[in-house]
Protein backbone atom coordinates (compact mmCIF):
# COMPACT_ATOMS: atom_id res chain seq x y z
CA UNK A 1 0.00 0.00 0.00
CA UNK A 2 1.20 3.34 -0.61
CA UNK A 3 -0.63 6.90 0.73
CA UNK A 4 0.02 9.55 -1.69
CA UNK A 5 -0.91 13.11 -0.36
CA UNK A 6 -2.27 15.95 -2.23
CA UNK A 7 1.11 17.54 -2.79
CA UNK A 8 2.41 14.10 -4.01
CA UNK A 9 2.82 14.68 -7.77
CA UNK A 10 1.23 10.94 -8.00
CA UNK A 11 -2.35 12.50 -7.14
CA UNK A 12 -4.48 12.84 -10.08
CA UNK A 13 -4.66 15.97 -11.65
CA UNK A 14 -8.18 16.33 -12.23
CA UNK A 15 -8.79 15.05 -8.30
CA UNK A 16 -7.68 17.94 -7.69
CA UNK A 17 -9.79 20.08 -9.21
CA UNK A 18 -13.37 19.25 -7.34
CA UNK A 19 -14.90 20.54 -4.57
CA UNK A 20 -13.36 19.05 -1.37
CA UNK A 21 -11.05 16.88 -2.77
CA UNK A 22 -9.47 13.55 -0.13
CA UNK A 23 -6.28 15.27 0.88
CA UNK A 24 -5.04 11.97 0.63
CA UNK A 25 -5.50 8.60 -1.28
CA UNK A 26 -4.14 4.94 -0.18
CA UNK A 27 -3.48 2.83 -3.27
CA UNK A 28 -2.36 -0.77 -3.90
CA UNK A 29 -1.09 -1.41 -7.22
CA UNK A 30 0.25 0.15 -10.56
CA UNK A 31 1.01 3.99 -9.57
CA UNK A 32 1.43 5.02 -13.29
CA UNK A 33 -2.48 4.23 -13.63
CA UNK A 34 -3.41 8.05 -14.04
CA UNK A 35 -1.11 8.56 -17.13
CA UNK A 36 -3.78 7.52 -19.55
CA UNK A 37 -7.11 9.56 -20.29
CA UNK A 38 -9.14 7.98 -17.45
CA UNK A 39 -13.43 7.41 -18.30
CA UNK A 40 -15.44 5.96 -15.56
CA UNK A 41 -18.07 3.24 -16.66
CA UNK A 42 -20.72 2.74 -13.62
CA UNK A 43 -24.42 1.89 -13.56
CA UNK A 44 -26.87 -0.16 -11.33
CA UNK A 45 -25.75 -3.44 -9.12
CA UNK A 46 -29.63 -4.89 -10.44
CA UNK A 47 -28.24 -4.94 -13.51
CA UNK A 48 -30.39 -6.42 -17.00
CA UNK A 49 -27.96 -8.77 -19.14
CA UNK A 50 -28.24 -6.59 -21.82
CA UNK A 51 -26.74 -3.78 -19.69
CA UNK A 52 -23.83 -6.15 -18.48
CA UNK A 53 -23.17 -7.49 -22.11
CA UNK A 54 -22.99 -3.32 -23.14
CA UNK A 55 -20.50 -2.42 -20.26
CA UNK A 56 -18.26 -5.30 -20.73
CA UNK A 57 -18.06 -4.29 -24.59
CA UNK A 58 -17.34 -0.53 -24.16
CA UNK A 59 -15.05 -1.92 -21.49
CA UNK A 60 -13.22 -3.33 -23.83
CA UNK A 61 -13.05 -0.90 -26.58
CA UNK A 62 -12.28 1.85 -24.36
CA UNK A 63 -8.81 0.24 -23.03
CA UNK A 64 -8.31 -0.88 -26.43
CA UNK A 65 -8.62 3.17 -27.44
CA UNK A 66 -5.79 3.83 -24.70
CA UNK A 67 -8.59 4.95 -22.29
CA UNK A 68 -8.05 3.46 -18.66
CA UNK A 69 -11.84 2.71 -17.57
CA UNK A 70 -12.59 3.33 -13.58
CA UNK A 71 -15.26 1.93 -11.70
CA UNK A 72 -16.25 0.85 -8.17
CA UNK A 73 -16.09 -2.80 -7.80
CA UNK A 74 -19.77 -3.14 -7.04
CA UNK A 75 -21.61 -6.04 -8.13
CA UNK A 76 -23.54 -5.60 -11.63
CA UNK A 77 -22.34 -2.70 -13.95
CA UNK A 78 -19.16 -1.96 -12.16
CA UNK A 79 -18.07 -5.98 -12.36
CA UNK A 80 -18.60 -5.99 -16.02
CA UNK A 81 -16.89 -3.06 -16.48
CA UNK A 82 -13.73 -4.42 -14.76
CA UNK A 83 -14.47 -7.84 -16.82
CA UNK A 84 -14.32 -6.16 -19.83
CA UNK A 85 -11.14 -4.12 -19.22
CA UNK A 86 -9.35 -7.59 -18.12
CA UNK A 87 -10.79 -9.28 -21.70
CA UNK A 88 -8.30 -6.70 -23.40
CA UNK A 89 -5.82 -7.26 -20.63
CA UNK A 90 -5.54 -3.28 -20.29
CA UNK A 91 -4.62 -1.23 -16.77
CA UNK A 92 -7.51 -0.61 -15.01
CA UNK A 93 -8.46 1.47 -11.65
CA UNK A 94 -11.34 0.20 -9.18
CA UNK A 95 -12.75 2.73 -6.35
CA UNK A 96 -13.55 1.41 -2.95
CA UNK A 97 -15.47 2.80 -0.36
CA UNK A 98 -13.89 1.10 2.24
CA UNK A 99 -10.18 0.63 3.36
CA UNK A 100 -7.89 -1.05 1.07
CA UNK A 101 -7.63 -3.74 2.92
CA UNK A 102 -11.40 -4.56 3.11
CA UNK A 103 -13.45 -5.99 -0.39
CA UNK A 104 -16.81 -5.24 -0.92
CA UNK A 105 -18.81 -7.46 -1.84
CA UNK A 106 -16.92 -9.66 -0.81
CA UNK A 107 -17.47 -12.24 -4.04
CA UNK A 108 -15.42 -9.64 -5.74
CA UNK A 109 -11.76 -10.47 -4.07
CA UNK A 110 -10.87 -13.01 -7.13
CA UNK A 111 -11.30 -9.69 -9.62
CA UNK A 112 -9.71 -7.20 -7.48
CA UNK A 113 -6.87 -9.52 -7.40
CA UNK A 114 -7.23 -10.11 -11.07
CA UNK A 115 -6.84 -6.12 -11.84
CA UNK A 116 -3.78 -6.13 -9.30
CA UNK A 117 -1.97 -8.46 -11.19
CA UNK A 118 -3.07 -7.76 -14.72
CA UNK A 119 -1.25 -3.76 -14.19
CA UNK A 120 -4.18 -2.13 -12.18
CA UNK A 121 -4.53 -0.45 -9.30
CA UNK A 122 -7.12 0.11 -6.61
CA UNK A 123 -7.73 3.36 -4.56
CA UNK A 124 -9.63 4.80 -1.37
CA UNK A 125 -9.84 7.94 0.68
CA UNK A 126 -10.84 5.84 3.52
CA UNK A 127 -7.73 4.35 6.31
CA UNK A 128 -7.55 1.04 6.83
CA UNK A 129 -9.93 -1.18 8.34
CA UNK A 130 -12.76 0.68 7.46
CA UNK A 131 -16.15 -1.50 7.00
CA UNK A 132 -18.62 -1.00 4.29
CA UNK A 133 -20.91 1.72 5.71
CA UNK A 134 -23.66 3.08 3.34
CA UNK A 135 -22.71 6.89 4.05
CA UNK A 136 -19.43 6.17 2.30
CA UNK A 137 -20.40 5.10 -0.78
CA UNK A 138 -21.86 8.33 -1.91
CA UNK A 139 -18.01 9.57 -1.34
CA UNK A 140 -16.86 6.98 -3.12
CA UNK A 141 -18.59 7.72 -6.18
CA UNK A 142 -17.46 11.38 -6.27
CA UNK A 143 -13.64 10.30 -6.62
CA UNK A 144 -14.74 7.89 -9.70
CA UNK A 145 -16.44 10.69 -11.49
CA UNK A 146 -13.58 12.96 -10.06
CA UNK A 147 -10.64 11.09 -11.27
CA UNK A 148 -12.27 11.13 -14.91
CA UNK A 149 -12.78 13.05 -17.92
CA UNK A 150 -15.87 12.36 -18.15
CA UNK A 151 -18.23 9.24 -16.74
CA UNK A 152 -20.35 6.73 -18.47
CA UNK A 153 -23.44 5.49 -17.07
CA UNK A 154 -24.92 2.16 -18.62
CA UNK A 155 -28.09 1.18 -16.48
CA UNK A 156 -29.75 2.89 -13.76
CA UNK A 157 -32.60 2.97 -11.80
CA UNK A 158 -34.80 6.15 -10.55
CA UNK A 159 -32.84 6.45 -7.35
CA UNK A 160 -29.47 5.09 -8.60
CA UNK A 161 -26.03 5.77 -6.66
CA UNK A 162 -24.91 6.32 -10.31
CA UNK A 163 -27.18 9.37 -10.89
CA UNK A 164 -25.49 10.28 -7.80
CA UNK A 165 -22.13 10.49 -9.92
CA UNK A 166 -23.84 11.64 -12.80
CA UNK A 167 -25.00 14.35 -10.92
CA UNK A 168 -21.37 15.10 -9.64
CA UNK A 169 -19.96 14.50 -13.35
CA UNK A 170 -21.80 17.68 -14.67
CA UNK A 171 -21.82 19.81 -11.42
CA UNK A 172 -17.80 19.94 -12.17
CA UNK A 173 -18.16 20.34 -15.83
CA UNK A 174 -17.06 16.92 -16.95
CA UNK A 175 -18.51 14.80 -19.74
CA UNK A 176 -21.78 12.89 -19.15
CA UNK A 177 -22.69 10.05 -21.56
CA UNK A 178 -25.40 7.20 -21.40
CA UNK A 179 -26.85 4.32 -23.07
CA UNK A 180 -30.09 4.51 -24.25
CA UNK A 181 -32.03 2.24 -22.85
CA UNK A 182 -36.00 0.65 -23.60
CA UNK A 183 -38.91 2.88 -21.98
CA UNK A 184 -40.43 0.09 -20.21
CA UNK A 185 -37.05 -1.42 -18.21
CA UNK A 186 -36.73 0.30 -14.77
CA UNK A 187 -32.68 -0.07 -15.25
CA UNK A 188 -33.09 2.30 -18.18
CA UNK A 189 -35.34 5.19 -16.47
CA UNK A 190 -31.87 7.05 -15.37
CA UNK A 191 -29.79 6.76 -18.46
CA UNK A 192 -33.31 7.89 -20.00
CA UNK A 193 -33.79 11.05 -18.33
CA UNK A 194 -30.56 11.81 -18.33
CA UNK A 195 -30.43 12.13 -21.64
CA UNK A 196 -33.45 13.99 -21.88
CA UNK A 197 -31.82 16.69 -19.63
CA UNK A 198 -28.56 16.86 -21.56
CA UNK A 199 -26.42 13.94 -21.49
CA UNK A 200 -24.80 12.45 -24.57
CA UNK A 201 -26.62 9.70 -26.18
CA UNK A 202 -23.67 6.96 -26.85
CA UNK A 203 -24.17 4.03 -29.03
CA UNK A 204 -20.37 3.46 -30.02
CA UNK A 205 -16.56 4.06 -28.26
CA UNK A 206 -16.25 6.85 -31.07
CA UNK A 207 -19.02 8.84 -29.78
CA UNK A 208 -17.24 8.97 -26.42
CA UNK A 209 -13.79 10.29 -28.10
CA UNK A 210 -15.31 12.96 -30.31
CA UNK A 211 -16.08 14.37 -26.99
CA UNK A 212 -12.74 14.08 -25.34
CA UNK A 213 -10.34 17.10 -24.74
CA UNK A 214 -7.91 17.34 -27.60
CA UNK A 215 -4.80 17.23 -25.04
CA UNK A 216 -6.17 13.80 -23.84
CA UNK A 217 -7.05 13.03 -27.97
CA UNK A 218 -3.49 13.49 -28.14
CA UNK A 219 -2.37 10.85 -26.01
CA UNK A 220 -4.33 8.52 -27.91
CA UNK A 221 -2.22 9.13 -31.01
CA UNK A 222 0.36 6.43 -30.50
CA UNK A 223 -2.70 4.18 -30.53
CA UNK A 224 -4.76 5.70 -33.52
CA UNK A 225 -1.06 6.54 -35.55
CA UNK A 226 0.93 3.42 -34.66
CA UNK A 227 1.50 -0.05 -32.91
CA UNK A 228 -0.63 -1.37 -30.13
CA UNK A 229 1.85 -0.53 -27.41
CA UNK A 230 2.48 -4.15 -26.51
CA UNK A 231 0.68 -5.45 -29.43
CA UNK A 232 2.60 -8.59 -31.16
CA UNK A 233 2.84 -8.44 -34.97
CA UNK A 234 3.18 -11.87 -37.06
CA UNK A 235 6.96 -12.79 -37.24
CA UNK A 236 7.01 -13.03 -41.23
CA UNK A 237 5.57 -9.44 -41.50
CA UNK A 238 7.74 -7.72 -44.19
CA UNK A 239 9.81 -4.23 -44.44
CA UNK A 240 6.71 -3.24 -47.21
CA UNK A 241 3.68 -4.93 -44.76
CA UNK A 242 5.08 -2.81 -42.05
CA UNK A 243 5.25 0.59 -43.72
CA UNK A 244 2.02 0.45 -45.09
CA UNK A 245 0.90 -0.73 -41.71
CA UNK A 246 1.85 2.31 -40.35
CA UNK A 247 -0.14 4.38 -42.39
CA UNK A 248 -3.44 3.09 -41.86
CA UNK A 249 -5.53 4.48 -38.97
CA UNK A 250 -8.21 2.70 -36.69
CA UNK A 251 -10.63 5.04 -36.93
CA UNK A 252 -10.23 6.80 -40.87
CA UNK A 253 -10.02 4.84 -44.34
CA UNK A 254 -7.85 5.50 -46.84
CA UNK A 255 -8.05 5.35 -50.52
CA UNK A 256 -5.15 3.65 -52.83
CA UNK A 257 -4.33 6.55 -54.28
CA UNK A 258 -3.37 7.69 -50.94
CA UNK A 259 -1.74 5.36 -50.09
CA UNK A 260 0.32 4.71 -53.28
CA UNK A 261 1.35 8.62 -52.86
CA UNK A 262 2.46 8.28 -49.10
CA UNK A 263 4.39 4.78 -49.45
CA UNK A 264 6.21 5.88 -52.24
CA UNK A 265 5.53 1.76 -53.42
CA UNK A 266 4.37 0.40 -56.82
CA UNK A 267 0.78 0.02 -57.39
CA UNK A 268 1.64 -3.79 -57.58
CA UNK A 269 3.59 -4.20 -54.51
CA UNK A 270 1.02 -2.11 -52.50
CA UNK A 271 -1.54 -4.47 -53.19
CA UNK A 272 0.67 -7.40 -52.72
CA UNK A 273 0.98 -5.84 -49.05
CA UNK A 274 -2.68 -4.95 -48.32
CA UNK A 275 -3.06 -8.64 -49.47
CA UNK A 276 -0.96 -9.83 -46.95
CA UNK A 277 -1.90 -7.75 -43.97
CA UNK A 278 -5.78 -8.64 -44.60
CA UNK A 279 -4.68 -12.12 -44.91
CA UNK A 280 -2.96 -11.51 -41.42
CA UNK A 281 -5.83 -9.71 -39.95
CA UNK A 282 -4.02 -6.25 -39.38
CA UNK A 283 -6.21 -4.60 -42.55
CA UNK A 284 -10.03 -4.52 -43.20
CA UNK A 285 -11.13 -3.46 -47.03
CA UNK A 286 -13.64 -0.92 -47.33
CA UNK A 287 -16.20 -0.06 -50.04
CA UNK A 288 -14.44 1.91 -52.76
CA UNK A 289 -11.46 0.32 -52.61
CA UNK A 290 -10.62 1.93 -48.68
CA UNK A 291 -8.90 0.43 -46.24
CA UNK A 292 -8.43 1.22 -42.52
CA UNK A 293 -6.44 -1.02 -39.79
CA UNK A 294 -8.16 -3.43 -38.08
CA UNK A 295 -8.13 -3.41 -33.90
CA UNK A 296 -6.06 -5.95 -32.17
CA UNK A 297 -6.32 -7.24 -29.10
CA UNK A 298 -3.14 -6.84 -27.07
CA UNK A 299 -1.31 -9.73 -26.16
CA UNK A 300 -0.65 -10.46 -22.30
CA UNK A 301 3.31 -10.98 -23.14
CA UNK A 302 4.97 -8.71 -20.35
Amino acid sequence: MKIISYEDPLYPQLLKEIPDPPPCLYLKGNTSVFEKPVLAVVGSRNATIYGLNVAETFAKELVLNGITVVSGLARGIDSAAHRGSLAAKSVQLAVLGTGIDTVYPPENKELLEKILTNGGAVITEFPPNTPPLKRNFPQRNRIIAGVAFGTLIVEAEEYSGSLVTGRFTIETGRELFCVPHNITTKSGVGPNFLIQKGAKLVMRVEDIIEEMPNYLKNKLIRYNNDFLEGEVLPENIGDEEKKVLKLLKFDEEKSIDALCELSGLSLGKLFSALASLKIKGLCLEHPGGRYSRKKQERKDNE
